[in-house]
């Protein structure tokens, strides 16, 4: 069977690493309703094997590995080589106190889980991940980028639509600001309010990643649910800023 872009549909893949095996096994249970594959791995250098092969949609990963970090490999995935540069990021450890919390927001986890989970804390958090995975991997078939945005909201006028970004690179400056003062005010409504806005001007101008990244930092906000938040927002935050400059500014 094939997708609308023609290209094969495949089973969701999340990939747990976990060296304690009655996790694994309660992981494992807990998920075994999902339409998914879920690959083990209880060591990290299992996990860097793994990840050698077909993507992942979404990596679980404790902190704390016998042979390792589990908060470096999280960040190696959100480089510029990551083997799975779409996966979604779940740290899931025990007793993880502040300085962790802000180490995995700088490292733009999309979301932690504490142990011991409930099933359903578990199933909820896996389930957003699979989706926002799914939104994320359709996004480029709804549009492509400027060229799209500038045909399909501009009438073709590629010289409005650069007119047009120009005129927001001063807004995204202090959208960026904006954003980052409600963070350390703990402010989810400003926050929701901003990313609100923030989504559909992104996608009028193409960005349809930064769009859909902005629409899931409105949804957790609006759930009142921070932690997802808070772990997103830099990553919106780095894209605002790199949008302030015209292109071929840092060279």
């Amino acid at each position: 069977m094939s997708g609308p872009d023609g290209t094969a549909d495949r089973r969701q893949r999340l990939l747990l690493v976990e060296d304690d095996a009655s996790i694994r096994r309660f992981v494992s249970m807990a998920l075994d309703g999902q339409a998914l594959d879920l690959v083990e791995a209880p060591l990290l250098a299992a996990a860097i094997d793994a990840l050698r092969g077909e993507p992942f949609d979404v990596v679980l990963c404790d902190l704390m590995l016998p042979d390792g970090s589990g908060l470096e490999l999280l960040r190696a995935l959100a480089g510029p080589d990551s083997p799975s540069p779409r996966a979604r990021r779940i740290a899931f450890s025990a007793g993880l106190s502040s300085a962790i919390r802000v180490q995995l927001v700088q490292a733009g986890v999309h979301e932690v889980l504490s142990k011991p989970v409930s099933l359903a804390d578990l199933e909820a958090c896996v389930a957003r991940a699979l989706d926002s995975s799914r939104a994320e991997a359709a996004a480029p078939r709804r549009a492509s980028g400027a060229a799209h945005a500038a045909q399909h909201f501009f009438g073709g006028d590629e010289a409005m639509y650069e007119g047009f970004l120009d005129l927001c690179r001063p807004q995204f400056a202090h959208d960026a600001a904006t954003g980052e003062r409600a963070v350390q005010q703990a402010d989810l409504p400003a926050l929701r309010r901003l990313t609100h806005s923030l989504k559909s001007v992104l996608l009028t101008l193409g960005f349809d990643d930064d769009s859909l990244l902005a629409g899931r930092i409105e949804d957790a906000s609006h759930r009142q649910d921070s932690e997802t938040a808070w772990a997103l927002w830099p990553q919106l935050h780095g894209r605002l800023q790199a949008l302030t400059q015209p292109p071929g500014a840092g060279d």
